[in-house]
């Protein structure tokens, strides 16, 4: 019998899996490793000989399962989708109860909650684990969201708790729910980032193309708004991104890149989820259409040439001090009402899958080691651990109190940057949401007048309890 000799083991030596498989390493856990391509699993022991006693290198799935101690744990770092299903199928007759094998790759979470109630009835624990912060955070210290039966937490919990990043000596990774809800969790993560990122990329147009700044006077800009209220992973690399240049051109790099983003799903799957559940995330939509846009380059070439002589308002914006707090202030405004909608996102699903989400604990693991770490997640924490029950962060008092001081700001910002013929969907859409939330009487009277015309889809009265249908006029 193989001597059981790992804490623990990871399938999949991608750069995420490789990454995940030093960072057990370097905190002290013995890590069983494994790849389709066995020389992978030997080449990473062998790249990182200051960790080669903790690593250690299967050439067989039969081995790698062996050399693990019981209660076994897994970590598949494999590509979402069928190459997830095809390792179970092959992991499955290997295993004992008891053991847990955690899929920690971006997966959609409905996926994790079927191989979650069939891997878990069949005898081992199955767990949907999100993981945010790319190469570095997979390294160094990620943000972890854990799902799946509570039961297994304890075991997972020694091991989870030293890789994840630290804020303020608090390691950034919690156990979220049953079944999907890590992966859920994750996606919802996601699509804020996209929000965000589309955010600070329209601020950067608007500077670009409306204000004719250069790219490190934009660099310094972004560098100082890192220092206040927008203190931020994103707003850090945008500074970053900004200010490096390109050796080849002698060019600003960010003026050489192609003007097309690339995504892999999970915003898209985030927006998805909010229409199944019936809530408005419109910054989130407008991000990914954004980016999807992005990618139709030759299109936008081609129907540039058309309208090239479209009469659009110049010098809308200044570039003075005080446009620059102008945008500062928009940013910041538009950010607190997009973290408003992944949250009432989050809320809905834990309602919809009884999950009972803890919503400041999510803002508490994000803090640091994500993408969308920030400053201001600190205060989100806050407004869950002391302000009660919280139906949407548009109504907590010290949210409330920053939108209505903002909003005049993003107002200005959104108005001048459609005069100026500047695309600002996700600004756009965030002032459009909180002026649609904040309504007492809508419009949607008139829609549902309609619904009854055409289709006696009934409506309610304002003055009367029930449903009814009214015998419209023929038209």
């Amino acid at each position: 019998m193989a001597e059981k000799i790992a804490d623990l083991g990871v399938v999949g030596l991608g750069t995420m899996g490789a990454m995940l498989a030093l960072n057990f390493a370097e905190k002290g856990s013995e890590v069983a490793l494994f790849n389709r391509t066995p020389g992978k699993a030997e080449k990473l022991a062998a790249e990182n000989p200051e960790l080669a006693e903790r690593l250690h290198p299967q050439t067989s799935i039969e081995g790698f399962v062996a050399s693990l101690r019981s209660p076994r744990v897994i970590v598949l770092m494999v590509n979402a989708g069928t190459a997830v299903d095809e390792q179970l199928e092959v992991l499955a007759p290997l295993l004992d109860k008891g053991d847990i094998v955690i899929d920690a790759g971006n997966t959609d979470f409905n996926d994790t909650v079927v191989r979650n109630r069939r891997w878990d009835n069949h005898g081992f624990h199955f767990v949907g684990m999100g993981v945010s912060g790319g190469e570095l955070g997979a390294r160094h210290g990620p943000s972890i969201m854990v799902g799946g039966d509570q039961r297994v937490w304890s075991r997972l919990k020694p091991l989870l708790e030293p890789i994840s990043a630290k804020y303020d000596g608090s390691p950034c990774v919690a156990w979220l729910g049953p079944d999907g809800a890590g992966h859920f969790v994750k996606t919802i993560h996601n699509g804020i980032e996209y929000a965000d990122m589309q955010m600070i990329a329209e601020i950067y147009s608007i500077m670009r193309d409306g204000m004719k700044l250069s790219a490190s006077q934009m660099a310094d800009i972004f560098r100082d708004w890192n220092e206040r209220g927008l203190s931020s992973y994103l707003i850090e690399i945008s500074a970053t991104v900004l200010a490096e240049p390109d050796s080849k051109s002698g060019k600003p790099l960010v003026d050489v890149i192609v003007d097309e983003a690339g995504q892999k799903g999970t915003g898209r799957w985030s927006v998805i989820e909010a229409q199944k559940l019936g809530i408005g995330a419109t910054t989130l939509e407008a991000a990914v259409s954004a980016r999807s846009l992005s990618s139709l380059r030759k299109e936008r070439l081609v129907t540039g040439k058309i309208y090239y002589d479209i009469i659009l308002t110049d010098g809308a914006f200044g570039a003075d001090q005080a446009s620059v707090a102008e945008l500062e202030a928009a940013l910041e405004t538009a950010k607190i009402i997009a973290y408003a909608q992944g949250y009432a996102i989050m809320s809905a699903a834990s309602r919809e899958y009884n999950w009972d989400l803890p919503l400041g604990e999510i803002a508490r693991i994000w803090r640091a080691g994500c993408i969308i770490r920030s400053v201001f997640l600190k205060d989100i924490t806050q407004a869950y651990e002391t302000g009660g029950e919280v139906v949407n962060l548009l109504q907590e008092h010290s949210f409330a109190k920053r939108v209505s001081e903002g909003q005049h700001a993003l107002r200005s910002v959104v108005a001048k940057a459609v005069n100026a013929g500047i695309p600002v969907p996700a600004l756009s859409a965030s002032l459009a949401y909180f002026d649609d939330y904040r309504r007492e009487r809508g419009s949607a009277n008139l829609i549902q007048g309609q619904r009854d015309l055409f289709g006696a889809h009934t409506f309610r009265r304002l003055d009367s309890d029930g449903t009814f249908h009214h015998q419209w006029p023929a038209v």
